[in-house]
């Protein structure tokens, strides 16, 4: 016999790689039926809905890109502790066991239902994994029941103990167990892998031709990059441009298939396919975004040329009613935002972008198509993997954002921030390189200052000008003297509004106030 501790250990293992099987292949059936029902997938978006903005601030600021993976993986180890729980429980309990191994399933599937996108199929994942789970959980208890006499207290006796202490009573069903586990694990791991691959997108963006913009912005200017080390560079490279949003799973599109739908309140509602949208005239813009949960001094925002077609175009081919204030764009994944009518209607060009620097969009920032509204905080103005323009009120349908209490309009706020030199950074007394980028999105910027301590405000020198929708490099050259400094950035806009000193969060409107460092000298 072993001894009741290892059998607990058995049996807990019994049912965590129930529920381990279960999660592989939920993930396989969905990556046939929607990537995003796949059961910790499904269960991660709605802790990411259920989660106060608070909380979504604080895992941001604090995980900044990580905080999905990190999502994912604690729902993971929440899952995997309760189905430890279960298999001890099937020891005495096997018939409750397996109803509670089932619930976990319905819970998961429950949640992909409840989805903004959801169908009847997206349940198909989660019945896959409630079958597996309850049909591992019953083998893998049975090769353990097998080879044990009687779970009952007379067999976890001291004699019991004091056999196995001198290496009686090793079963040999005990090996029937291991090999059952092992290949439990191997399987899962292997449909596991098949379910990830399987998830890949039908249509690759690197397989999509864009054709020539009938509006080509002219080339951007060399940034100070090269010469002030430190500073971002004045185009951000692709792979480096930030992302932030709420998808735990890229959407997989196929652009044969893609559709634009524009409705609500117009005259003429309609619908593309990409083909269409691409022989409409296509303009290039250099733009910057950034999101409104970037504290002062924050690392999300970008720049890149985006290629696409103006918002206004489409929407003056669906001719919108005066009666609509907002624009409420979906992605393929259930998101809504709004968007004022004006901010696509003006003069700043919003497009609905295909491209970023030349090639199309990568599937993680919006693959085929997404909006880019110069000028809006991304929560307002900057949809993924778009399909869906509805011209609306915002009385009648809020967004996702809106729903959450952050602002229904968001310009962004006069910003500048110290890239170099590192703040708490040692450095040696003499001439010191400050430098850093400034935004005011739709305003441009005139100056950046620069200020040691509370001393006088420096003028700092400007690199090139990418536009009033871009942002802007600048750079001071410091005499430091030894001691302990701090360093204050603030710009003056293309108004000449100068960045406000009053610090707010970023929640509901976008963060304010200077960024300062402090460095050592010495």
């Amino acid at each position: 016999m072993e001894p009741p501790r290892t059998q607990r250990l058995m049996y807990a293992a019994c049912g965590l790689l129930a529920a381990v099987g279960a999660m592989a292949v939920g993930h396989l059936v969905a990556a046939f039926v929607n990537p995003a029902a796949s059961p910790v997938a499904a269960v991660g978006s709605t802790v990411i809905d259920a989660t106060p903005t608070p909380v979504k601030e604080w895992a941001v600021q604090h995980f900044g890109t990580a905080d999905k993976p990190i999502l994912v993986t604690s729902v993971a180890v929440v899952t995997a502790l309760a189905a430890a729980g279960i298999g001890l429980l099937s020891r005495r309990r096997p018939t409750l066991a397996g109803i509670l191994l089932v619930a976990l399933a319905a819970l998961a599937g429950l949640a992909a239902y409840l989805r903004p996108a959801a169908v009847p199929q997206d349940l198909l994942p989660a019945f896959a994994a409630a079958v597996t789970g309850a049909v591992l959980l019953h083998g893998l208890r049975g090769l353990l029941t097998g080879r044990e006499p009687a779970a009952t207290a007379a067999s976890e006796s001291p004699l019991d103990h004091t056999a196995y202490a001198h290496g009686r009573a090793a079963t040999p069903g005990r090996r029937s167990f291991l090999v059952g586990a092992a290949g439990a694990t191997v399987g899962a791991a292997a449909i596991g892998t098949l379910g990830q691959r399987r998830s890949a997108p039908p249509t690759l963006p690197a397989s999509v031709t864009l054709p020539e913009p009938a509006n080509p912005a002219p080339a951007l200017p060399t940034g100070i990059e090269g010469t002030v080390k430190g500073v971002s560079p004045f185009r951000t490279p692709v792979d480096t441009f930030y992302r932030v949003d709420t998808a735990l799973v890229i959407p997989r599109i196929d652009v044969a298939s893609w559709k634009l739908e524009v409705g609500g309140m117009v005259d003429r509602p309609f619908s593309m396919t990409f083909a269409e949208l691409l022989a409409m005239p296509l303009v290039e813009k250099d733009i910057t975004l950034n999101c409104v949960s970037n504290e002062v001094g924050g690392p999300y925002i970008s720049s890149a040329r985006w290629l696409g077609v103006r918002v206004r175009e489409v929407l003056a081919r669906a001719g919108v009613k005066s009666q609509a204030d907002q624009i409420l764009s979906t992605s393929t994944d259930g998101m809504t935002i709004s968007t004022p009518v004006e901010a696509f209607t003006d003069d700043r060009d919003a497009l609905i972008a295909v491209a970023m620097d030349g090639r199309p969009l990568p599937a993680r920032h919006g693959f085929p198509a997404r909006l880019v509204t110069p000028g809006l905080y991304g929560f307002v103005g900057a949809t993924k993997w778009l399909t869906r323009l509805t011209a609306t009120t915002y009385a009648a349908e809020p967004a996702y954002w809106t729903e959450r209490g952050w602002a229904t309009d968001a310009p962004v706020q006069t910003q500048s921030r110290i890239d170099t030199p590192m703040g708490l950074g040692t450095y040696r007394p003499g001439k010191v390189a400050v430098g850093g980028v400034a935004w005011a999105q739709g305003r441009g910027i005139r100056e950046v200052e620069v200020r040691v301590d509370q001393g006088q405000w420096q003028k700092a020198t400007l690199g090139p000008d990418g536009g009033t929708d871009y942002w802007r490099q600048w750079y001071w050259v410091w005499d430091a003297s030894s001691g302990r400094h701090e360093l204050t950035v603030r710009a003056t806009d293309g108004t000449g509004a100068v960045q406000t000193s009053k610090e707010a969060d970023p929640f509901p409107s976008g963060a304010t106030g200077y960024h300062s460092i402090v460095v050592l000298i010495s």
